[in-house]
Order: C-alpha cells, then sequence, then structure tokens
C-alpha cells in the first residue's frame, strides 16, 4: 500500500517537473511493512517512513553536535575571563600532591567545596600560610570545578583588583562602580596575595568594598594569603574576616614546607 508520506513527495517532485516516474514497485519494509516503490533516473525510491526516521536521527544529532559547540565555547569564554595564570593552567582537585596529614585536609576541604558550592551560595575560603604550599593550586582547582559546570570565577591579585578600580580616576571609560561590579558579578572570586605589602588606607577601603560588596550579593570568595590568620585579620579587618567566616566559610590552614623548595 502506498502511503501518504510517499505519495506526497512524489506529487510534489512531479509539481516540480524535475522527476518523471518510470515505474512502480510493491515492495515490503522490514520495519514498517508494504509500500510502493517508484523508479526515477536517480533509482528506486526507499521506505518513506524510513527517510523520515533516517532525517529525523540526522537532525537529532546535529542538533546534539550544534549544543555540544556551544557548550564548549561557552566554556572557552569561562576560561578566558577567569584569568588564571599560565603556570596554574593545569592544576586541577585531580593532581594535587597530597602527602601530609594537612594537605589531606586541605584537599578534602576544596573538593568539598567545588562539590557543594551550589547548596552553598556565599560561602568563602581563606588559604593562609607559607609559600610555596599549594594553595594556588587548590584555589585554581576549585574555580576549574566550577567552570565546568558553568559558574563564573575570576583569579586576581589583590594589587590587580585595587589597580583596576584606582585606574577608573584616570579619564577611564570604565567608572568606579563598573569596575567594582566587575569584581562583584563572577560566582567565585580568588584572591591572591593578600597582605604582601601593607597597602594604604585607600587600598584596604578598597578591598573592603569588592569584599563587602560579594557578601551583599551572596557570591563565594576565596582569599589567598602568606600571612597567619592573625595578621592576615589585622590586614583586612575583622569586619572582612568575619564576614568571610559567616555561613559556613572555612580558614584552611597550609603549614607544612614549601614543595617547591623540596622540588628544587
Amino acid at each position: 500500500m502506498e502511503t501518504s508520506t510517499n505519495r506526497t513527495t512524489t506529487q510534489g517532485l512531479q509539481r516540480m517537473g524535475a522527476f518523471s516516474v518510470l515505474a512502480t514497485e510493491d515492495r515490503v519494509c522490514d520495519q514498517h511493512g508494504p509500500y510502493v516503490a517508484q523508479k526515477f533516473k536517480f533509482g528506486w525510491t526507499p521506505c518513506a517512513q524510513c527517510m523520515e526516521a533516517r532525517q529525523q536521527a540526522e537532525d537529532e544529532e546535529r542538533r546534539r553536535r550544534d549544543e555540544a559547540e556551544r557548550a564548549q565555547a561557552r566554556l572557552r569564554r569561562l576560561f578566558d575571563r577567569a584569568a588564571i595564570p599560565p603556570r596554574f593552567e593545569d592544576r586541577s582537585l585531580d593532581n594535587y600532591i597530597a602527602e601530609l596529614p594537612g594537605q589531606q585536609k586541605a584537599l578534602a576541604a576544596a573538593k568539598q567545596y567545588a562539590a557543594t558550592f551550589d547548596e552553598s551560595e556565599g560561602v568563602s575560603l581563606i588559604f593562609c600560610g607559607g609559600v610555596g604550599s599549594g594553595k594556588t593550586h587548590l584555589a585554581a582547582g576549585i574555580a576549574k570545578e566550577l567552570m565546568n559546570r558553568y559558574r563564573s570565577a575570576l583569579f586576581m591579585s589583590v594589587m590587580g583588583a585595587v589597580r583596576s578600580v584606582k585606574d577608573t580616576w584616570r579619564n577611564s571609560e570604565v567608572s568606579e562602580g563598573e569596575a567594582l561590579q566587575n569584581l562583584i558579578d563572577p560566582d567565585l572570586l580568588i584572591l591572591d596575595e593578600v597582605g604582601v605589602q601593607f597597602g594604604s588606607d585607600t587600598e584596604k577601603l578598597i578591598l573592603f568594598e569588592i569584599i563587602n560588596g560579594r557578601y551583599e550579593n551572596r557570591r563565594s570568595t576565596i582569599i589567598i594569603s602568606n600571612l597567619a590568620i592573625e595578621n592576615l585579620t589585622e590586614y583586612l579587618g575583622e569586619r572582612v574576616v568575619d564576614r568571610l567566616r559567616e555561613g559556613g566559610g572555612k580558614l584552611v590552614v597550609f603549614d607544612w614546607p614549601s614543595y617547591r623548595r623540596r622540588a628544587a
């Protein structure tokens, strides 16, 4: 029996005058049963329902491929905007070497933080301790985990963050408010080298505006510092540290020898 789809397709071709039927033949499709095959110059027509199913499969495959390409492009934009330093681009939570008990605890804290990020809106972390102990490695690893879930992240040194705001004071096309908002908007902000220099009152005020703005907007922040927590509290101020530790924010102390020194 000729199907309506087959008949409609043939009639459409005939109306266009592009083809003429040379012969017809009753055939049986293994999947869809009897159909009338028609012979044109290019050959015999297959089962119309099979053709339709094949076209739908091709359309679905094209849709999946397009979605995958869009997702990949979105990931590339997220990683580009994150501005993770090239030295740490290959760092992840999976390749962090945790040999000492303290390192194992730090890695566990980082993994838990990344895993529960979506349910712990606005929760922050403080990584403090000696140089070369893996603080930046773990922070970059957390950022990668989140960006793979299409959450935005931004990595900046404190000096870079403060400079991006102060630069607006000199005939910049970006306003001070816009510069601050650029630091407040990302789902995760990683501020590195906190307390490297003493910092003026103006710089500390800008830093407070950034952290407080993120606190008020329930955005998460990771602070990385080589200072002990007492010195870090003195540098940031108790109000800032209280905001960072509110709602389950954790302090992770990196008190083991420098990995870089041991590797050297």
